[in-house]
């Protein structure tokens, strides 16, 4: 197998893109720190939570949505439901299952730290773009998110863990 090593134009494209998403999650991660005490992944958390019904979800929903291992989600979890911002529940229709619930301080915490998460992400992202550079970026970032989560490029479930197929989800 012979290697497509990147062209000059696309190894720019590569160390901007990096430099980018290093930057802007860094930008976010301060914001977070600051405002609310918690990195850029515990708020998503939380914000999953906040958009599902009943602001519940099955714990291996919650590990797909955020792409990140059990184990990490297990942490991450552990560190909020001590902060008092979600708490976990049984599952009803799977004894094996556990459920991640936002609770009214997480809630509260939410709302309180939106305002400069969006103001972070808007001064960092969005004002520098224009309306026709922001359409493209739904359209890559679409394209690329489409094409790794394709048959072809997926790997076995067992391989990424926020992707292992599990019991039907508790209401």
């Amino acid at each position: 197998m012979t290697t497509r090593w990147l062209t000059s134009k696309e190894q720019r494209a590569w160390r901007a893109y990096i430099a980018a998403t290093h930057l802007l999650e860094d930008a976010i991660d301060r914001q977070l720190q600051q405002d609310a005490g918690m990195p850029h992944l515990y708020y998503s958390i939380l914000a999953n939570l906040s958009d599902a019904p009943e602001h519940r979800l099955r714990m291996t929903e919650l590990a797909e949505h955020t792409k990140i291992t059990r184990s990490r989600l297990t942490y991450a979890v552990t560190r909020l439901e001590k902060d008092g911002l979600l708490r976990r529940e049984n599952c009803r229709w799977d004894k094996r299952g556990s459920v991640a619930a936002l609770t009214e301080e997480g809630m509260a915490t939410l709302e309180r730290t939106a305002p400069g998460h969006v103001a972070t992400v808007r001064a960092s992202l969005f004002d520098q773009l224009t309306e026709e550079q922001v359409d493209q970026l739904e359209e890559i970032c679409t394209g690329i998110a489409r094409a790794l989560e394709s048959d072809d490029a997926r790997p076995a479930p067992d391989d990424v863990p926020w992707r292992r197929r599990s019991s039907p989800s508790c209401p």
